[in-house]
């Protein structure tokens, strides 16, 4: 069973199960219109295109007493992009990029010397799950020990943050403050652990000064250098306008767009409006591009007066936005005969959705949505160091 793991926010990374959708559906009667930027719209969206941080993301994941499911996987991304894995099963680490492969075939140690440290960590994950067990009093399974580690580099302004997380059976357990290279428990459970990694200062100080700000950012530089012509790409979107019924909500439904930083929002008469409008979050669709939705209440909005609203999609990177004004005649249905509703565009991020409940619980990733992805700055030692021990 192969897994790729998460995004950023809620963070879904997905299963290579289904061809791209279509990047362009047209349904009967729809007339997106595409408008150039004002310049104060620009100035408003200059966040997006400022700076990019570039991510560079190791995903472990053990298990004990979980039948049908790999004791140990290991993943590794780039800027959410998954860029090599191992389990267990394998016993070696495989690139799952194009870009990557070739960096490999020019220096087949990284390989090697990958696939060493998945074995390594295998066995250190399973002495860890081990002391958790007695140091917690734990007597019946199934277990699941996770880490994230790796560093994000700012390419405008050089800056550097690491990080380093664990979470256990499915919730957050310790992370790492880089700047006081303390383990923070998450959990109370956590103390008994914390207070014995704390006590490996040395560890954590060569940690964070080699793997942490050295060789993860020189890494996810080259990374990125070899990467560029698929991770700095500009896919545009499907933009549609869904209802499930007559009185539900508009949902404006963007899909199949890259990268992720984008925006989606509703507008009347031309402004930005808040009260009505539900946002939500970037999702990944199972073919690595991404999904995300705003709707609008329509319950208080007479008909003859639809048109003043349309919804905004821009992605950073592109010339123009997508505007789509709300129109009867342009809103897929299913209570209705309407326009052909680009059913595998949603099916693909329903389908990342539904395997990232089943990550979820198989302990894949554990980052919740309400802790805001939040991300703690890192440490460790051989892979040990390079993929992060305590």
């Amino acid at each position: 069973m192969e897994i790729c793991f998460p995004l950023r926010t809620t963070a879904v990374m997905l299963l290579k199960l289904c061809c791209r959708p279509p990047l362009n559906q047209t349904g009967r009667g729809r007339q997106s219109t595409i408008m150039k930027k004002n310049y104060f719209e620009l100035l408003l969206l200059l966040n997006f295109a400022s700076s990019v941080k570039h991510s560079l993301r190791y995903f472990l994941t053990a298990t004990y007493g979980v039948p049908d499911f790999p004791e140990f996987i290991g993943a590794a991304t780039v800027d959410e992009v998954q860029v090599g894995y191992c389990d267990s099963n394998i016993k070696t680490a495989t690139p799952r990029q194009d870009w990557m492969r070739r960096l490999i075939e020019e220096d087949p140690k990284h390989q090697e010397w990958y696939s060493q440290q998945c074995l390594e960590e295998q066995q250190i994950f399973k002495a860890y799950i081990d002391n958790f067990k007695q140091r917690l009093n734990l007597t019946q399974g199934p277990y699941i020990l996770q880490r994230m580690n790796g560093c994000e580099w700012d390419d405008e302004t050089g800056e550097i943050k690491g990080f380093n997380q664990y979470g256990f059976n499915g919730e957050d357990f310790l992370a790492l403050d880089m700047n006081n290279l303390t383990w923070t428990a998450l959990k109370s459970q956590a103390v008994v652990i914390k207070l014995i990694w704390d006590a490996k200062k040395a560890r954590l100080e060569y940690n964070k000064n080699y793997y942490y700000f050295n060789r993860f950012p020189n890494m996810l530089q080259k990374y990125v250098h070899h990467g560029r012509s698929y991770l700095q790409r500009t896919e545009s979107p499907s933009v549609s306008l869904l209802q499930k019924t007559p009185s539900s909500v508009v949902t404006c439904h963007a899909t199949v767009f890259y990268p992720d930083r984008a925006e989606i929002f509703w507008r009347k008469d031309g402004e930005e409006i808040h009260e009505v409008v539900e946002k939500g979050e970037i999702l990944m669709n199972n073919d690595g591009t991404f999904q995300m939705s705003a709707e609008l209440n329509i319950s208080s909005i007479q008909p003859e007066g639809w048109r003043r609203y349309d919804c905004v999609f821009h992605l950073s990177g592109a010339e123009d936005d997508i505007i789509v004004t709300l129109d009867e005649s342009m809103i897929h249905t299913n209570w209705a005969s309407s326009p052909e509703i680009p059913v595998a565009a949603v099916a693909g991020g329903v389908v990342a959705f539904i395997l990232l409940g089943v990550a979820v619980i198989v302990g894949v990733f554990w980052f919740r949505k309400c802790n805001g992805f939040k991300q703690v700055d890192g440490n460790y030692s051989s892979f040990k160091l390079f993929f992060g021990n305590e």
